[in-house]
């Protein structure tokens, strides 16, 4: 990577992981029991900063010269999870498990989601890196 952009993938990354913890920590607790619509939206935003920060850190740890050609198996799998483990949330809405009670039953979809988020920006950030350096 050249020198000229790695500040700006170090800004990337910090701003990212920034607005990802304070919506993930403020906003979040703040409108999940009661307002479901500011709910979603926020959880939305934070999902898309969340994928955001491993792009960032796949692109600034990636060493495109010394390797070969990274393939998109990691991005495959992460959205493999993400999508069992929304439909898994949704199995478990259409059946009526409250998530007031079985808090820890919405747990393990939920840690999915941001596992299959984490590989599908990692995946990209790596494959992206490397086609940079090929455009060189």
């Amino acid at each position: 990577m050249s020198n000229d952009r790695r500040p700006l993938l170090v800004v990337l990354l910090g701003s990212a992981v920034l607005v990802t913890g304070v919506l993930h920590l403020s906003f979040v607790p703040r409108y999940l029991p009661d307002d479901v619509l500011l709910t979603v939206l926020t959880l939305g935003a934070g999902w898309a900063t969340y994928t955001l920060v491993f792009y960032a850190l796949g692109r600034v740890v990636a060493v495109p010269a010394g390797q070969e050609f990274p393939n998109m198996r990691f991005a495959d799998l992460g959205i493999a999870v993400l999508l069992v483990s929304l439909l898994l949330l949704l199995a478990f809405d259409a059946v009526g498990v409250p998530l007031e009670g079985l808090v820890s039953v919405y747990a393990l979809p939920a840690l999915g989601i941001y596992v299959g988020l984490a590989l599908i920006g990692w995946s990209i950030g790596r494959r992206t890196e490397a086609i940079n350096e090929i455009a060189r």
